[in-house]
């Protein structure tokens, strides 16, 4: 078969992979979207769908429930490092709003939300490490540390190892070595890493660095290992992790930034010379080349559904920005929607609590989605949103009993402002049973814009408000997304019906 770069057109950033028989698992970042550290399935490392998901929640508190002015964005589950150890999986993130390292485990790779430890240490993009009998982890920016773990990997050792292994070069490089990727192979330890020159250091662009040792805390070897861009800009195919198929061949996962998109991943073949991992073809990240594998037929991860359900589950493909406040949505209280009560007041999209994600794909596609606003109250306002640090919103608001069409933005001073209010009753054919809205995401280069539209019969839509700029901005942390969203800034007790959201893609392809 042929596998075509990137693999997933979608934000699926710090990538770990590990193979089970004949079946790749691959975990990545999803922070504060619950639920969370998102675990996908393939056996051809090109078609991924997702398998389930590590945890439901991280904690209840102010962080993770929008309250007194906390939030976990840009923060939360960060760069999970994914094993198999004596019989068991492990999962290790870190969680710098928590101060906490986490370490999940389970004896079935697919089931939904594993055991977990919790450490009182940050151990930053860590790894886990099995070395002549012993655990370990190694972590750090720059400095690269290691620590050892008890031997059920419950915690840290005491008395154990724990030290600096080597320091990374710094000068010229606007970001050291992070995102630590671990492997033993032929006696050796390879240490892979994300590293970011500055400009006029090399290409100026992110790669991939592997240190190798044949002694846990000997000398180091360096070598740049991947430096390429696949034709897109100058942003470097960088940072995951190295597999082995089950006929013996070597692939490599690594991912890019990929404009307001997010961060997506791309499948390398990899051979092995003098024992140093050679990745990619001539130095290059292809676009395509051919794999030994038969090809898979995996579940989208980006999917349209009518939010009609006979269970309050919610599809995998879709996640909850921070907690939900579960008794407020519903798929069954009234059969064929979504409802979203109005439980928690907020002063924008970004103290909303119950608002419903999904990715968003490059290089452009759309979504639509229909409501009922008859249950909004004084206040309200509810619609879809590209969700990101620099967001814009299309939906209904309530003000004085009657509806307002209208688009909010985030301004340069960093709050909510409304650009655009249109008196829902001057709407041609307008019925608060029946009102449709759209965002259209183009993500091609040159682009990244957001334009939002409205329509009382879900047939002609009419663009509202100027276009958003989208941008991928460190606040918050990942790609746009698309949020069905429903919140209250006067009062408690409404609610809103939402059906048929429906996603359609332009992959680029001809």
């Amino acid at each position: 078969m042929i596998i075509k770069n990137p693999v997933i057109k979608a934000d699926m950033p710090d990538v770990d992979v590990l193979r089970v028989g004949d079946t790749f698992y691959m975990v990545s970042t999803t922070m504060f979207f619950m639920p969370g550290a998102v675990l996908l399935r393939s056996k051809d490392l090109c078609n991924w769908e997702i398998a389930t998901y590590i945890f439901d929640k991280i904690a209840d508190n102010d962080i993770y429930e929008l309250k007194n002015g906390k939030n976990a964005y840009g923060v939360g589950q960060w760069a999970t490092s994914l094993a198999f150890h004596n019989g068991r999986y492990y999962a290790c993130f870190v969680c710098h709003d928590m101060k906490k390292t986490y370490i999940y485990h389970t004896d079935d790779i697919e089931k939904r939300y594993w055991d977990h430890y919790e450490i009182d240490e940050v151990f930053h993009d860590m790894s886990f490490l099995f070395w002549e009998g012993k655990s370990y982890l190694v972590y750090g920016t720059g400095t690269i540390r290691i620590v050892e773990l008890k031997d059920d990997l419950s915690g840290v050792k005491e008395g154990g190892l724990r030290q600096i292994l080597f320091q990374t070069p710094t000068e010229n490089i606007g970001l050291p070595c992070e995102g630590c990727r671990a492997y033993v192979r032929n006696g050796y330890i390879y240490l892979l890493f994300i590293e970011w020159p500055r400009e006029g250091e090399g290409n100026g662009r992110r790669r991939e660095i592997c240190y190798r040792s044949k002694e846990l805390t000997g000398e180091y070897e360096r070598r740049i290992i991947m430096d390429d861009t696949c034709g897109y800009l100058n942003a470097g195919v960088a940072q995951g992790s190295l597999v082995e198929a089950a006929d013996g061949n070597w692939y490599s996962v690594l991912f890019q930034d990929h404009g307001s998109v997010g961060r997506i991943p791309y499948t390398l073949p990899v051979v092995w010379e003098n024992d140093w991992p050679v990745v990619g073809i001539d130095g290059k990240a292809p676009a395509q080349f051919e794999a030994p594998f038969e090809e898979y037929k995996a579940e989208p991860i980006i999917i349209s559904h009518s939010f009609n359900s006979d269970k309050n589950v919610i599809p995998d493909q879709f996640q909850w920005n921070h907690n939900p406040i579960e008794d407020a949505w519903s798929f069954t209280e009234r059969p064929g929607y979504l409802r979203l009560k109005m439980a928690q007041l907020a002063d924008g999209i970004m103290t909303a609590r119950n608002t419903l994600t999904e990715r968003t794909s490059t290089p452009e596609c759309n979504f639509t989605v229909e409501m009922d606003l008859t249950g909004m109250k004084n206040g309200d306002y509810s619609g879809l949103c590209a969700f990101m640090g620099f967001y814009g919103t299309v939906g209904v608001k309530k003000e004085n009993d009657e509806y307002f069409v209208t688009v909010c933005k985030k301004g340069e001073d960093k709050k909510q402002y409304e650009e655009t209010c249109i008196k829902a009753s001057d709407i041609e054919g307008f019925n608060p049973q029946s009102f449709h809205l759209m965002i259209n995401f183009d993500f091609n280069i040159g682009e990244d814009i957001a334009t939002f539209y409205y329509s009382a019969d879900g047939v002609e839509f009419d663009e509202i408000g100027e276009e958003l700029q989208m941008l991928y901005t460190l606040d918050v942390f990942v790609g746009y997304r698309i949020g069905v969203f429903s919140y209250p800034t006067k009062e408690l007790g409404g609610y809103t019906d939402f059906r048929n959201l429906s996603y359609a893609a332009d992959d680029g392809e001809e």
